[in-house]
């Protein structure tokens, strides 16, 4: 019975691409009591591999909270999973404005403490009391009201790229630190403001509105089913986005725009643009805002320290961040002395400029590549690895990748082989191969030619 993955993030987006089937990227969240979250957890699991479903999924006693990536021709199978479960009968789906095949790839459901990191004791008020749940149409009326107060309960690094006009925008890296300062910051408008909240998906607010009616705040308000939910109602309704620029989302793609306006700036050069990276140099990933321009001068780095390292031997990259923590920084690192025109906090409303509409969400320079075989050895005195040939052909002057957990994706030209230990020009399925390389591979590693 598989419980786990078993192919690679690389293999899987191989079997996608051939594949070439539509995908559909959604989200939603459920909170119910769950007596056993690991059987649960598994549960979904055999049922959403066998369906090829790719996602993040949080499971606790409280809940589920999801991000996927489903086949289209599986969507009400899908349905039907989800069903098999009183609490997700009929639970709204919150498909994504933009889609990106590679959204996910893989399927990844752990079990925590709870669904979204609030670091509330819920035994201390009534989750259950929530704020009023307002469909678009209602959200924008509300918005109007001079009486109202908005604010965005999402991080630093979301709100800079896009947020609603004149919300607050707390300058916080994670949920739970902006429950405090907007408490605090409005305890004198507890009876005379409306409080309108807005998040994401709606999962953060389905929590805080009933955190801050517990604080005393008597019109707690809520955009029911977040940003992306907001963004479907007004296109298909025809009514005004209040909210400008992009929405920031936690998979592959890191953003779908909502409108095309460009609020925020290059982190490197103060360009307008709103696409966020993650750092080239694996020791850092920093989250930052990089414009094409400074993405093909600083191949990506955020600064050039980092510059420096990804051109280094891979054996002293390893070592400069051996014994350091480097988990949890994809989505948490957003800031850095090096990025000269980051923004956060007291947010403005001015639009910088126009997104064109051709442009490719997905920020990853895309390598298309063909997967050929794997590593069986590496010679460590020689500097010589061995690999079986599993698919196509491998030719000499090929430029090939070799891509592993721990040996990151390294790319080469191939000058000379040995095929099943004769020097020739071509290697076919079921060849035994090997080649000089300037680095250490390891067994887990994948063997791709680079195409086009």
């Amino acid at each position: 019975m598989q419980l786990y993955n078993t192919l690679s993030a690389e293999e899987r987006a191989e079997l996608i691409d051939q594949a070439g089937k539509q995908r559909l990227t959604l989200s939603f969240y459920a909170y119910a009591k769950i007596e056993d979250p690991k059987k649960f957890r598994d549960d979904l699991f055999i049922a959403w591999n066998a369906l090829d479903a790719l996602g993040r999924i949080y499971v606790a006693k409280e809940g589920i909270n999801a991000q996927m990536n489903v086949p289209a021709e599986n969507i009400e199978a899908f349905r039907e999973t989800l069903e098999v479960y009183d609490f997700m009968k009929d639970i709204r789906l919150n498909v994504a404005v933009e889609h990106d095949d590679h959204a996910f790839l893989k399927l990844t459901i752990k079990v925590r403490h709870k669904i979204v990191a609030d670091g509330l004791n819920d035994d201390t008020f009534d989750v259950t009391n929530k704020g009023i749940h307002l469909k678009a149409k209602e959200f924008n009326e509300i918005l109007d009201d001079p009486n109202t107060i908005v604010v965005d309960f999402r991080n630093h690094y979301e709100s800079e790229v896009g947020h609603f006009k004149g919300a607050i925008t707390p300058d916080v890296e994670t949920f739970r630190e902006s429950l405090p300062i907007i408490n605090e910051q409005l305890q004198n408008h507890k009876e005379d403001k409306n409080l309108v909240m807005y998040c994401t998906g709606g999962i953060r607010c389905e929590k805080a509105s009933a955190y801050f009616k517990h604080q005393g705040f008597k019109n707690v308000f809520q955009l029911e089913g977040g940003i992306i939910n907001y963004a479907k109602q007004i296109e298909a309704e025809g009514l005004e986005s209040k909210f400008i620029g992009k929405n920031f989302v936690f998979d592959n793609r890191l953003g779908e725009r909502i409108t095309d306006d460009i609020v925020s700036q290059c982190h490197q050069c103060g360009k307008p643009c709103d696409n966020h990276t993650n750092c080239a140099n694996d020791g850092c990933h920093l989250l930052f805002i990089q414009c094409d321009e400074c993405k093909t001068a600083m191949e990506n780095c955020c600064s050039t320290e980092c510059l420096e390292i990804i051109h280094m031997p891979l054996v002293d990259q390893v070592r400069l961040r051996t014994g350091k923590q480097v988990g949890n920084k994809v989505f948490r690192k957003g800031k850095s002395e090096s990025l000269k025109f980051k923004h956060s906090g007291e947010l403005t409303d001015t639009v910088l400029a126009t997104a064109s509409k051709s442009t490719d969400i997905r920020q990853k320079i895309k390598v298309k590549k063909t997967l050929l075989g794997k590593a069986e050895h590496y010679y460590v005195k020689a500097q010589v690895g061995l690999f079986t040939i599993e698919n196509q052909e491998l030719n000499s002057g090929d430029k090939i990748l070799i891509s592993g957990p721990t040996t990151g994706n390294q790319e080469m030209v191939l000058d000379k082989m040995l095929v099943n230990g004769i020097e020739k020009t071509q290697a076919k399925t079921g060849d035994k191969v090997t080649f000089a390389i300037p680095f250490r591979i390891r067994l887990s590693d994948k063997l791709y030619k680079i195409i086009g």
